[in-house]
């Protein structure tokens, strides 16, 4: 009987050994969940995940990973935290950390610094920082080539105003919108070097009330296409082109989007009829590139200190799909450009004196 009870201990003392081990030996367990999954999360700016702009598209290419491999929205699958202030950058990337996320993104240049040092505090942890490179072993930057695609929306405004009257709006005043300044002043100014680009920002990125004042002023000034590169506070850009279009249906006054395809902003009904005051916009494929590192970090390969730049041959950047408004020979124009960029026949500026010094060029 001692023989009989001695072997029965041994062998489920050794049973239980083998699934301790096997229990330590899974995949990347999200969420302390268990199961072999790849969890991900991000931390929005201030602009919000519902910004019809820059933190929605990141969302998108969030969500796109999170469904493609069956994750659920929440802890252990795919999730986003919103910030109110600059004050939550910290606060809401230690909560993903805490919460075991596999991979954690700021989205934006704004969160810079707040990536860099939770990143250091949690050298075992995975990030990644959209707009912007912090030189961190364990973060993987994503960058755009922002002046490119603006120049190609530039090209467009510069053939289309009637007025040679043209507005930029931005948000804050820093070097990464200097690109989306720099790069459309210098598409309008290629093509057609008589039109004046007035230039205003608004201080920041989720402020619609401001943006509307400043496009107010704009296009009571004569101008005619507004391009904003300012997030929420752009929204502020489409309502006051929408209002004006309601007073005057007739009256030809246009907004860029920017970041991603912004016709449904512009969509405005007058009576029983619907226009559109989106001229075009200025896609920044922010979403793929989420989506992009998500996987290349699921199966293994995450870019740990380096950066990934998408620029036109990437498709990174570029015109919106959504093309009604725009002429073909217009639309020729712009892949004319577009192809001189990508041989390196055109160097677009990339910020003011660069893109004094391509104007000086033009004649």
């Amino acid at each position: 009987m001692k023989k009989r009870l001695g072997f029965l201990v041994s062998t489920l003392f050794a049973a239980s050994t083998m699934l301790a081990a096997c229990g330590g030996q899974g995949g990347n367990n999200a969420g302390g969940n268990g199961k072999d999954t790849f969890s991900v999360a991000m931390v929005t700016d201030v602009g919000g995940v519902d910004d019809k702009s820059f933190n929605q598209s990141a969302w998108e290419g969030l969500q796109k990973f999170g469904k493609e491999n069956g994750l659920e929205k929440g802890r252990g699958g795919y999730d986003y935290l919103q910030s109110s202030s600059d004050a939550d950058y910290a606060t809401n990337l230690n909560k993903l950390v805490r919460s075991d996320f596999d991979l954690i993104y700021g989205i934006g240049y704004l969160m810079g610094d707040a990536v860099k040092e939770v990143a250091k505090q949690n050298p075992e942890s995975h990030f990644a920082i959209v707009d912007t490179v912090v030189d961190e072993p364990n973060v993987a930057s994503i960058t755009f080539k922002e002046h490119e695609g603006s120049f190609l929306v530039g090209v467009v405004a510069g053939l289309m105003t009637k007025t040679n009257k043209i507005g930029f709006v931005g948000g804050m005043e820093i070097p990464l919108i200097e690109k989306f300044e720099s790069g459309f002043r210098a598409g309008v100014k290629a093509v057609n070097p008589k039109a004046k680009v007035e230039v205003q920002y608004a201080g920041a990125f989720d402020q619609a009330d401001k943006g509307k004042a400043i496009a107010s002023s704009m296009y009571a000034s004569g101008i005619d296409i507004i391009y904003h590169a300012a997030g929420g506070t752009g929204n502020g850009v489409f309502s006051e082109a929408k209002d004006l279009k309601k007073k005057d249906p007739n009256r030809e006054i246009w907004v860029i989007g920017v970041d991603k395809d912004q016709a449904p902003e512009g969509e405005v009904k007058v009576g029983d009829k619907t226009y559109n005051v989106t001229l075009t916009s200025m896609v920044k494929r922010v979403d793929v590139a989420v989506y992009d590192l998500a996987k290349r970090a699921k199966a293994g390969d995450f870019p740990g200190g380096k950066a990934i730049e998408y620029g036109l041959p990437e498709n990174g950047v570029g015109i919106a799909p959504t093309q009604d408004n725009i002429p073909e020979n217009v639309l020729k124009a712009v892949d004319e450009w577009k192809q001189k960029i990508i041989n390196g026949e055109v160097k677009v500026p990339t910020n003011r004196k660069e893109y004094e010094q391509f104007a000086a060029t033009i004649k």
